[in-house]
């Protein structure tokens, strides 16, 4: 490997027993910083029987209580504005973010100077892991403001020296007239908006998305880019190397990033946090092995404003391997989807990217976008499930592909499906997060 190829060789080379050093020596320090400075976790502990002298080793970890979203939006609600978890001095802080969880009341996450710099480097290590290179000029096309990942993608972006063109969402008319006058070859988005925007290109400017020129698409904030047959309708609509990254508004905005082998997204963070796996039934840590799944679960190694111990993110993964040609030692994973969004039909756990993926895999006789219907809130689903599928064709004309569909997803899910083929354009696009399930609570609430 060339000296360029990582960002910061030493971390991103390290070997386990290295990181876990690290992470030790980090992790004595972050716990003697939350025990001195934060109300919330002395008084969590103290509930739980545990005592900072209660780690030693790494593994101590697993003693610790885990810490849920729930707890930090009453946190706030209860002693605004960053709540009793904040454990830096408010004069510190230099910035607020916020994220918009299911009941649309903003959760806010503060950041001093240090964290800004953690922050910063962390998510140009990962974009430099998907290839970003100075020589990139990159469109932002997603959030620039409260979103977690917009100024530190900026900040990121530009540390790494490439160019930076802040577009921001609902602007894909200005993208149409910026990217070849900027020559923009890369843009970042979520991988809604990449299909949204081809789409849009063919539409409004009668063009092949691939004459826009770009080469690299860098995709996050929702699963759906390392989904096969969604990356490959994507490079395909594009012509352009897909890669996807994941990070967490509470702990950090990008954390693991999939190098150009494409081969699962590395844990790009040892040196800001601990990332366990975790059984969410159960709480039970798991092994960074190929094949484990469960949920991700965070803790800060070097966070000063709202530290979070064991932050359980409700993101269930799957561990892809431990090595990589690239020569990164971080373990691999994606994101099969989020705990609180998956659907269970006669105990079978489904998540709403799998039917996508197996809908996308039809291409192009399915446009790969779907919509789930549920007739109740769930996650529990009676057979079954309620699928609305784009065709490029005449729905009505189109029976033997429903068929199709509806027994790939029982042989690929173990789930009975019911199917319902409808007309391009007739679902919904989203510029932002795509929204998979659409449940009876919503038509209710005029949704």
């Amino acid at each position: 490997m060339r000296p360029n190829d990582y960002l910061d060789r030493k971390i991103e080379t390290a070997t386990a027993k290295e990181s876990e050093r690290l992470q030790q020596v980090l992790l004595a320090r972050q716990l003697d910083y939350l025990f001195a400075r934060s109300e919330f976790y002395q008084e969590k502990c103290r509930a739980a029987g545990i005592r900072r002298k209660d780690f030693r080793k790494l593994y101590d970890l697993a003693r610790f209580p885990f810490t849920t979203k729930e707890e930090l939006r009453a946190s706030q609600a209860a002693h605004p504005p960053l709540g009793r978890h904040i454990a830096a001095d408010w004069r510190d802080v230099i910035r607020i973010h916020s994220s918009t969880g299911t009941s649309g009341k903003p959760s806010f996450v503060g950041i001093t100077r240090r964290d800004a710099k953690g922050w910063t480097r962390l998510t140009a290590r990962s974009f430099y892991t998907q290839g970003l290179r100075k020589a990139d000029v990159v469109v932002h096309a997603a959030g620039l403001t409260l979103f977690v990942a917009g100024l530190t993608s900026k900040d990121a972006i530009e540390s790494v020296g490439a160019v930076f063109v802040p577009l921001g969402t609902g602007a894909s008319e200005k993208a149409l007239t910026i990217i070849p006058l900027l020559r923009v070859n890369a843009m970042h988005c979520t991988p809604s908006y990449a299909a949204y925007f081809a789409d849009f290109v063919r539409r409004e400017a009668g063009m092949d998305p691939r004459e826009l020129g770009l080469k690299k698409l860098f995709c996050g904030a929702e699963p759906g880019a390392g989904i096969p047959a969604v990356r490959a309708k994507l490079e395909q609509d594009w012509g352009a190397r897909v890669t996807e990254g994941l990070g967490n508004a509470d702990m950090a905005p990008i954390i693991f990033s999939e190098c150009p082998e494409q081969s699962g997204m590395h844990f790009n963070g040892p040196d800001y946090v601990v990332a366990e796996i975790i059984d969410p039934q159960t709480g039970e840590t798991l092994p960074h092995e190929a094949g484990v799944t469960g949920e991700l679960v965070y803790t800060s190694l070097q966070r000063e404003c709202v530290p979070l111990l064991r932050f359980r993110t409700r993101d269930r993964v799957q561990v892809l391997g431990t090595s990589c040609a690239c020569g990164r030692t971080g373990f691999k994973l994606r994101c099969i989807g989020r705990t609180d969004d998956m659907l269970i039909v006669l105990g079978v756990n489904v998540f709403p990217s799998a039917i996508k993926d197996v809908v996308s895999s039809f291409h192009p006789a399915t446009t790969g976008e779907i919509q789930i219907v549920l007739d109740k809130p769930g996650p529990g689903v009676a057979p079954p499930l309620k699928v609305v599928a784009e065709c490029c064709g005449d729905p009505a004309a189109s029976a033997a592909l429903k068929l199709e569909i509806e027994r790939k997803i029982k042989a690929t899910l173990s789930v009975s499906a019911s199917v319902e083929l409808v007309h391009t354009g007739a679902l919904p696009r989203y510029e932002m997060k795509g929204q998979l399930v659409k449940r009876a609570s919503e038509d209710k609430a005029g949704i």
